[in-house]
Parts: structure tokens; C-alpha cells; sequence
């Protein structure tokens, strides 16, 4: 296979996976207007230090590991969903974040990176999108396309 064409759809795969999937998408927004755009930015960057792991252990065929995902996939996809519905019930019943001198009072960037980071690898969605992308393309030792 030629280099410009593994190149090529590498970018396609790239691209199906980079934009943020459902839930996680929304609390990126919602921390971006909420908090500033430095909070909005590490909690993207969370989303996709996870998104690239998934990446990583699929191109890298561990098996062992995407052996482990597959075989405890209900399980990582209940503790998922309650993560997600605490989030959900934190969002919903906080109140908009304080104005002190014009400045939101806001979260720690190592919380707010480590809780999308976290939601994101739970979450179903993500999972899926991953073994569809990653089954069409034929990653982790067999041929792309």
C-alpha cells in the first residue's frame, strides 16, 4: 500500500473520530460558555487524550486490551451511564457559576480535563463509533480497507 494513500486514510479515519461524540460534546460547550474558553479547551483536550488512547490501542492491535473492552462492555457502559446521569444532575441543579469581578469562579483544569477524559472513555457512544470505525478500516492487524 502506498504511503500517500495509507496517508490518506489515516485523515479519513481522523476526522470520523475527532469531533466530540453526543454527551461529551454538549459539556464541552457548556464549560466553554459557562467558564472561558482555557476550561472549554482542557476539557476538549480530555475528550481527546481519550479519544487518542482508543486510537492507540487499536492501531497498536492489543488485543489483550480491546479483548478487555469488548468483554466488559456492558459494565463499562453502565458505570458510563452513571457518571454521565450524576454529571447530568450536578449540571442541572447548579447554579450559574458566581461573578466575582467579572470572573466565573471556575473549576480546576486538572477536574475539568480529568472528568471528560473520564466520561469519555465510559462513554457507549465513544466505544461504538470506535468499533465501527475501526472494523470498517480493518485496524489492528488486518488490512485497511
Amino acid at each position: 500500500m502506498s504511503a500517500a494513500l495509507l496517508f490518506i486514510k489515516s485523515v479519513m479515519i481522523g476526522v470520523a473520530i475527532a469531533a466530540p461524540v453526543g454527551p461529551v460534546g454538549i459539556v464541552c460547550i457548556q464549560r466553554t460558555l459557562a467558564y472561558g474558553r482555557r476550561t472549554g479547551f482542557l476539557s476538549g483536550l480530555g475528550a481527546a487524550t481519550a479519544d487518542a488512547l482508543y486510537g492507540l490501542i487499536a492501531v497498536m492491535g492489543l488485543t489483550v486490551v480491546s479483548g478487555f473492552l469488548m468483554a466488559h462492555q456492558f459494565w463499562i457502559q453502565v458505570w458510563g451511564g452513571v457518571f454521565l446521569l450524576l454529571l447530568g444532575w450536578k449540571t442541572f441543579t447548579s447554579k450559574p457559576p458566581a461573578l466575582s469581578a467579572g470572573i466565573p469562579d471556575t473549576p480546576s483544569s486538572v477536574k475539568g480535563f480529568l472528568s471528560v477524559f473520564l466520561l469519555t472513555l465510559t462513554n457507549p457512544l465513544t466505544i461504538l463509533a470506535f468499533i465501527a470505525i475501526f472494523g470498517v478500516f480493518r485496524v489492528g492487524g488486518l488490512r485497511i480497507f
